[in-house]
């Protein structure tokens, strides 16, 4: 759907976690100054399983907020194979020895079957993750377990950003995973008045995002914060072009 130019600048409203936000929103100043909203959908809460016995040769991190919970546990091995530069940053942080095996989940299986990376191996992972990156690699005859060390706690969004929805100028939505898009739609079912585009990380995200009523919709063309600032430009162009 196109629209005419906006009489009133958008908002680009951010719903990850605060950490992730407030970094994302730093990227973005490169890119632009309209106004940012940071309304998290979602707060990590770090658990303490008890986990596999097996004399691991790796962790495998596929997020941030994993590498930070796998932080927090003790007897697990210091080599962590990592999906993209972000996760491995933060598993230095924690005191692992990271190395990228990918940008994204699929791409972290590829490469690790194509190396014939001896195992077992082991998944710390959320409990929402996707991906079956255990599964997939033990099918593929990498010895691989996993284990749920953190869950992200839903949370409503607060009046500001409800406001921004159930008004009248643009409202620009980075999403980053195929729940935020399903919690931001549960979250604006009554109350959406708001032109919305959306950025989406990837595929899956733009598809579950597919049920909020929007104007717009980018799709990253790769699945990392600079291409998600490159989606937003183009959402930025399309809310404020003719």
């Amino acid at each position: 759907m196109t629209m005419a130019r906006q009489s009133r600048a958008p908002t680009i409203l951010l719903t990850r976690p605060q950490a992730q936000s407030r970094r994302f929103a730093e990227e973005l100043r490169q890119v632009t100054d309209l106004p940012v909203l940071i309304a998290p959908l979602m707060r990590a809460h770090f658990l303490a399983p008890d986990l596999p016995k097996a004399p691991f040769r790796a962790v495998i991190l596929t997020s941030e907020t994993g590498a930070t919970a796998a932080g927090r546990l003790a007897g697990l091995p210091r080599r962590a194979i990592c999906v993209g530069q972000r996760t491995a940053d933060a598993a230095r942080a924690a005191g692992f020895l990271p190395e990228v095996a990918g940008p994204d989940a699929d791409a972290l299986v590829a490469t690790l079957l194509a190396q014939q990376e001896a195992g077992p191996l082991l998944h710390l992972r959320g409990r929402d993750a996707s991906g079956a990156v255990a599964e997939r690699l033990t099918m593929g005859g990498i010895v691989t377990e996993s284990a749920i060390v953190y869950e992200q706690i839903a949370q409503p969004l607060g009046p500001e950003a409800r406001a921004l929805l159930a008004g009248e100028a643009a409202v620009l939505v980075p999403l980053f995973s195929p729940r935020s898009a399903r919690l931001l739609a549960a979250g604006v079912a009554d109350g959406l008045q708001a032109p919305l585009g959306i950025a989406a990380l990837s595929p899956a995200v733009a598809e579950a995002a597919r049920d909020l009523p929007h104007h717009w919709l980018e799709t990253a063309e790769h699945p990392d914060s600079a291409a998600m600032c490159m989606a937003v430009q183009r959402l930025i162009a399309s809310a404020c072009g003719p």
